[in-house]
């Protein structure tokens, strides 16, 4: 009696585990597939063709490589949101990304950047806690005041940002800065998209920090 109640036990265990990874799997595929085909056409690449917007969202990245070479993934995006603004496609710059210690500001490392091309300081805000893309989008609606915008980043990043915005309401373009084509990038950003459609769809996360508004405009 014990040994078949166990057996029965032991099939139960096995048939609830692979019906989990089941779900998990075609989750996972099902996610990266409607992220990146229904943000399609919210990205616009050529400049000219950007509708004028009064705000940026500039999604943060670490300014240096671990091998202490300056990142690619930074600079682009700098030269990207600077594009935006001297060609007068945006007013403001909404900088977000992480300041998790005192020795490592990303907002105030790309705030340094864009003033070096030339965007007034008057015209850049920060956010420091823009921890992650889910964060940097729920801080720009609920802190900032930001229900639309142009998003800058790579094109892979854009697609789970817009995807986020979409989801919170946030009338959103994306203007892709130049990639750099690391293969690694790959596998992540297949877990990154994974994990906002669980943000949005079941978890309901909410960002690490949020604290009082301060509208940008």
């Amino acid at each position: 009696m014990k040994t078949a109640f166990y057996k029965i036990f032991v099939q139960k265990f096995w048939l609830k585990l692979f019906i989990g990874i089941a779900f998990i799997t075609l989750f996972s595929f099902w996610s990266n597939h409607y992220i990146i085909n229904s943000t399609k056409s919210q990205i616009i690449s050529d400049v000219e063709k950007v509708p004028h917007k009064k705000v940026a969202v500039l999604l943060g990245a670490s300014k240096y490589l671990s091998n202490g070479v300056g990142n690619p993934y930074f600079f682009n995006r700098i030269k990207a949101v600077a594009t935006l603004f001297n060609h007068d496609k945006v007013s403001h710059i909404l900088v977000s990304g992480d300041n998790h210690t005192k020795n490592y500001n990303e907002p105030e490392d790309m705030r340094q950047e864009l003033m070096k091309l030339g965007v007034p300081d008057s015209c850049i805000t920060l956010d420091f806690a823009g921890f992650r893309t889910f964060d940097s989008m729920v801080r720009a609606k609920e802190i900032f005041g930001v229900t639309d915008c142009i998003i800058v980043s790579q094109e892979f990043h854009l697609q789970r940002a817009l995807f986020i915005a979409n989801n919170l309401d946030i009338t959103a373009i994306g203007y892709p800065a130049k990639d750099v084509g690391y293969r690694g990038l790959n596998l992540r950003e297949f877990g990154a998209k994974f994990k906002a459609a669980l943000d949005c769809y079941v978890l309901f996360t909410q960002p690490k920090f949020l604290g009082k508004s301060e509208p940008i405009y």
